[in-house]
């Protein structure tokens, strides 16, 4: 009898260990080791294993050393997903021979975005659409609720991936998508769908197949509780591009936003709007965010942040209320948790203003997240304005990272960035001294500041 080898995966990262201990070593976590069956270990079964790998990447890998000078440099041939937001997340387009996986909490969209995706590719190029979670009437029915054009679509409910692969093989799409890579499984494995070996195993065998028929792969991907992609950590390392739908339930608008991407930016953001017939693309963003209320209250500032190529306008409220804990509390949302208490220590120290006796409550409107420094001014001033209950001017936009000395940095795309507020209709703008431009736009009167006290002589 052959003797089963095994290992233990960890879940996190990927590290694998020859036995089973209680904290990984790699990721410092504890009871994330899963065991793994490796297969038999008959004399030759790994050096088959290893040349059927070596022959699976042999039509999509080049086995030849060349000099990096002579290498073709020919752009690579992209087509469009049909929605303009999409594509500027993924770098331009759709890349033959790529695999991307797309995740987000149940109900943001996924199956959604894609399936409409897929029914509008389908009219001008081969689509293999695969459902392991669904069955095809329920695909149907909503296809029909969101009055898509279904002729050329091809179908399979399938969740077995030697069979997937043999229809594939057999139909040759041009995109394929796999809704979602947790229900499938390889016969070979003997753990359940959804398992590590599992996810691992099958996303390699679907990516081997995309890289050697210059398939475009689409897979879709579940999310944990802390909104990171579940499953093995080696997944994100297959893919060529990772990107996470996000949205509240209670919010009709999703961001797409980039983790990695081999074929383009990985900070763009893309937003699309939750109607009735599906996900609308939001052309400009800014327009929504800035959906302010007529009457001025205190603590609520619009600023500019960069996402990816883009500038986008969005409104920071900041509450400030007396506290009756003896440590108070610092809530914020849309915001670095830890960026706020250094920024309410600068306030204190190089603007005189003290809020340690206060409730720091921080949320940027719409669900966006800002993950860029240029917030910081932006946000001490609407804390400021709520700690002194005094409105800041509706016409007023601002932007600047501020370090620990007080001084107001520069941030990246500065003029573009006024040029954005300004076809908005703001009229006044503090920015950092760097990002002044040398003439103003028309109409709008740019305040240059230096250190934060000037920035709150300005108000």
């Amino acid at each position: 009898m052959a003797k089963a080898k095994s290992a233990f995966v960890c879940t996190e990262c990927g590290a694998e260990y020859s036995k089973w201990q209680g904290q990984c070593s790699n990721c410092r976590e504890w009871n994330t080791l899963t065991e793994i069956r490796l297969g038999s270990s008959r004399p030759g079964a790994t050096a088959a294993g290893s040349a059927s790998a070596r022959n699976g990447y042999a039509g999509a890998l080049s086995r030849e050393v060349v000099d990096l000078s002579g290498v073709d440099l020919t752009e690579v041939p992209r087509f469009s997903s049909t929605f303009e937001e999409f594509d500027r997340v993924l770098g331009g387009g759709l890349v033959p021979g790529s695999a991307v996986l797309l995740g987000g909490h149940p109900g943001a969209g996924k199956s959604t975005l894609l399936l409409q995706t897929a029914c509008r590719l389908a009219q001008s190029k081969r689509v293999l659409y695969v459902t392991g979670e669904e069955s095809l009437s329920q695909v149907a029915m909503r296809a029909h609720r969101l009055q898509l054009p279904t002729q050329g679509l091809k179908m399979l409910a399938e969740t077995s991936i030697e069979t997937l692969l043999a229809v594939a093989e057999r139909e040759r799409p041009e995109v394929l998508i796999i809704d979602s890579i947790q229900t499938m499984h390889l016969e070979d494995i003997g753990s359940a769908p959804g398992g590590v070996a599992q996810v691992r195993e099958s996303a390699a065998a679907l990516t081997r197949f995309a890289k050697q028929s210059n398939t475009v792969l689409l897979l879709v991907g579940h999310v944990t509780k802390d909104g990171s992609l579940a499953g093995p950590k080696v997944l994100e390392h297959m893919i060529d591009a990772s990107l996470l739908l996000e949205g509240g339930s209670d919010s009709r608008f999703r961001t797409l936003r980039g983790q990695k991407n081999r074929f383009g930016a990985v900070n763009e953001l893309g937003v699309f709007a939750m109607l009735e017939l599906g996900l609308k693309e939001v052309k400009n963003p800014s327009a929504i965010f800035l959906s302010r209320s007529e009457e001025q209250a205190a603590g609520s500032l619009v600023m500019v942040v960069w996402e990816g190529t883009r500038p986008i306008l969005v409104e920071v409220q900041a509450l400030l209320d007396e506290s009756a804990l003896g440590n108070p509390r610092r809530v914020a949302v849309g915001l670095d948790h830890n960026r706020l208490a250094m920024l309410l220590a600068v306030l204190h120290k190089h603007g005189g203003l003290f809020t340690g006796d206060q409730d720091v409550f921080l949320n940027v409107v719409g669900g966006v997240k800002v993950l860029e420094t240029s917030a910081d001014l932006a946000v001490l001033l609407a804390v400021v304005s709520s700690l002194q209950n005094r409105p800041l001017p509706r016409e007023l936009v601002v932007f600047g990272e501020v370090g620990l000395s007080g001084e107001i940095r520069p941030v990246p795309s500065g003029q573009e960035r006024i040029v954005e507020a300004a076809k908005h209709g703001f009229t006044r703008a503090i920015v950092p001294r760097g990002n002044a431009p040398k003439q103003a736009p028309e109409g709008m009167q740019v305040v240059a500041v230096d250190k934060l006290a000037e920035a709150l002589e300005a108000l």
